[in-house]
C-alpha cells in the first residue's frame, strides 16, 4: 500500500472539457481559425497548453504563448467554471482522507487556477499540497510538477518514492511520474485511452472512479469480522471434507477394481489377497486409478467452495494486476519452479531423509509401479489441478484476506505439507506450497500455482520413474546448481516487482 497519492486535476478528478475546449475554441478564433467541434480540441485535456498549440496548429512559441493569453483572457472568469467533479470523486477523496492518505494534486495547470477549482468544488481540504504550473511559464513539465510536489508533501520527512503514485488520465502524467521516479496510476475514465496509458507503460490502469479507490486503499480494508473458531472453521471444514471424501472415493474406487480384479490379470493390476481371498492391496496401475478417483472425489467436494473463493480472489487481485507481466517474468518463474524441484529432491536424497522415512518409501514404491503415461497423467496433472483448488484456492485465499502476507503464505503452506503425511513429501510440499502462493500473488492468476504445481510434478516423477536418470540429478553439483537456479528465478522476480513488503 502507497499512501502518498498525488492526484492529476484535468480528467482525473474533474471533467473540464467544456471550459477549455471553449477557451481554446476562443483562442483559436483571434488567429483566424474556425474549429465549431469541441470534440476535437480534447486532445488539449491534460497537457501543458502551450506544448498542445505547437503540436496541433504548427505555432511557432510566440504564438502560442499569445495563445495563452487568449486562452487565460476567457477561462480567469468564465471557462474555469464550466467544469464538473466526476462521479464519486469526493466520497474516494473522503474514504481516502479517513485512512490517512496523504494526498496532493498535481497539474499542468497554473496552480492559482487548481486552487480556485478546489475550493469552488470544495474539496481542497482534503489536498495538503497543491502544485501546478506557473503563470509565466515556468514548471510545466510533469516530471518538475511531480517532483514539486513529493518534496512539498513529504515535507521535512526523507522523500520515498516507494510510497508515492501519480494518478492521471494522459501519457504526460505517466511519463512525469516514470521521469521523476515514482509508480503512475492510470484512468481510462478520463480522456486518456488505454492503448495511450498501455503505451506510456502505466505501472496500472483503472476503469472507473470506484476501481480507483478500492486499488488505492487495498490493504487497509477492516478484516472480516470472524472468530478465532469461525477462522479454523474456515479452513478445516475444506480440508477435512475433501480428505474425508477422498478417502471414501478410494474405498469405492477399491471395490470397483476388487469387482474386476476376477477378469483383470497381468503385471500392469496386481490384486493382493489374504489366505480367505479378500482383496488387501492393489497396486500397479490399479493403485493410480484408485488413487485419482480419490482425488477427483475430494475435488468435487471442495469445488463449489473453491469457484466462490477464488471469484472473490480474483476480484480482490485484479486491481493490482492490471498490467500485464512480461515475458521474462514468465521464464523467470519457469526458472524457479524447475530448479527448486529438482534441487530440492537432490537435496532430500543426499542428504538421507528419503532413506530415513519408511512411510515416503511405501508411497513411492506404489507410485512409481504405475505405467509412465498413466502415472504422468494421474500424478502429474490431475492431482496437481486438484490439490490446488483446496491449497490454494480455498485455504490461501481465505487466510490471506485477514493474516499478513508472508503469514498466510507460510499457513497454507504448512496445511499442505501436512497433508502429505510424511517428512520428505511435506518438506518439500511446503517450500513448493510457498513458490506456488507467490506465483499466485505475482501474477494474480490461478493458473499459475497450478502451471507450477504441474510441471514440478511432471518433471520430478519423469526423472524418478527410471533408477538410471535419478541418479544423474543425485550429487552435489548438481543439487547445489539447480537450487541456485531456483533461488535465482525468485530473485529476479523480485527484482522486476516486490509483493512483499
Amino acid at each position: 500500500m502507497k499512501n502518498y497519492l498525488l492526484f492529476d486535476l484535468d480528467g482525473t478528478l474533474t471533467d473540464p472539457k467544456e471550459g477549455i475546449c471553449t477557451c481554446v475554441q476562443y483562442a483559436l478564433s483571434f488567429f483566424g481559425i474556425d474549429e465549431p467541434d469541441l470534440d476535437r480540441l480534447e486532445p488539449f485535456i491534460g497537457p501543458p497548453l502551450k506544448d498542445s498549440f505547437m503540436e496541433f496548429y504548427q505555432m511557432d512559441e510566440v504564438q502560442a504563448e499569445a495563445a495563452i493569453e487568449k486562452y487565460r483572457e476567457r477561462f480567469r472568469d468564465k471557462g474555469i467554471f464550466e467544469n464538473e467533479l466526476y462521479t464519486w470523486v469526493p466520497e474516494m477523496l473522503r474514504a481516502l482522507n479517513s485512512k490517512g492518505m496523504f494526498m496532493a494534486v498535481a497539474s499542468s495547470k497554473p496552480t492559482v487556477f487548481v486552487q480556485q477549482i478546489l475550493e469552488h468544488f470544495n474539496i481542497a481540504k482534503y489536498f495538503k499540497v497543491v502544485v501546478g504550473s506557473e503563470l509565466d511559464g515556468t514548471r510545466t513539465d510533469k516530471a518538475e510538477v511531480v517532483e514539486e510536489a513529493v518534496r512539498q508533501l513529504f515535507g521535512e520527512k526523507p522523500v520515498d518514492k516507494s510510497k508515492v503514485y501519480m494518478i492521471g488520465d494522459r501519457r504526460h502524467d505517466v511519463e512525469g511520474a516514470h521521469a521523476y521516479g515514482v509508480e503512475a496510476v492510470g484512468v481510462t475514465y478520463g480522456y486518456g485511452s488505454m492503448d495511450e496509458l498501455k503505451e506510456a507503460r502505466a505501472d496500472y490502469i483503472v476503469r472507473s472512479v470506484g476501481e480507483l479507490q478500492k486499488f488505492l486503499l487495498r490493504g487497509t480494508e477492516e478484516t472480516e469480522k470472524l472468530t478465532t473458531f469461525q477462522r479454523i472453521w474456515q479452513l478445516a471444514l475444506p480440508f477435512l471434507l475433501f480428505v474425508m471424501v477422498r478417502n471414501i472415493g478410494l474405498n469405492i474406487g477399491v471395490v470397483i477394481l476388487a469387482t474386476l480384479g476376477n477378469s483383470i490379470s497381468g503385471g500392469d493390476f496386481l490384486f493382493i489377497r489374504n489366505a480367505e481371498g479378500a482383496l488387501e492391496q492393489v497396486t500397479g496401475n490399479g493403485s493410480a486409478i484408485i488413487s485419482t478417483i480419490g482425488i477427483l472425489a475430494g475435488a468435487a467436494a471442495v469445488f463449489g467452495i473453491a469457484k466462490k473463493t477464488l471469484a472473490r480472489t480474483a476480484n480482490d487481485m485484479k486491481l493490482t494486476h492490471i498490467k500485464e507481466e512480461p515475458g521474462k517474468s514468465y521464464l523467470f518463474m519457469g526458472i524457479a519452479s524447475v530448479g527448486l524441484a529438482v534441487g530440492l529432491n537432490a537435496l532430500l536424497e543426499l542428504t538421507g531423509v528419503i532413506n530415513s522415512s519408511e512411510t515416503y518409501q511405501t508411497v513411492a514404491e506404489k507410485q512409481y509401479a504405475v505405467a509412465l503415461p498413466l502415472g504422468l497423467i494421474c500424478f502429474g496433472i490431475i492431482a496437481p489441478i486438484a490439490e490446488e483448488l483446496l491449497f490454494r484456492g480455498i485455504i490461501y485465499s481465505c487466510v490471506r484476506r485477514y493474516m499478513k502476507p508472508i503469514a498466510a503464505m507460510v499457513m497454507s503452506a504448512a496445511f499442505f505439507a501436512m497433508y502429505h503425511g510424511n517428512s520428505v513429501q511435506g518438506i518439500y510440499a511446503f517450500v513448493m506450497g510457498c513458490l506456488m502462493v507467490y506465483a499466485f500473488e505475482y501474477f494474480g492468476d490461478f493458473r499459475m500455482p497450478v502451471a507450477v504445481h504441474i510441471i514440478s510434478n511432471v518433471l520430478i516423477y519423469s526423472i524418478s520413474y527410471q533408477p538410471g536418470t535419478a541418479a544423474v540429478f543425485v550429487n552435489w553439483p548438481v543439487c547445489l546448481v539447480c537450487l541456485a537456479f531456483g533461488v535465482g528465478g525468485v530473485w529476479l522476480l523480485n527484482r522486476e516487482k516486490k509483493i512483499y513488503g
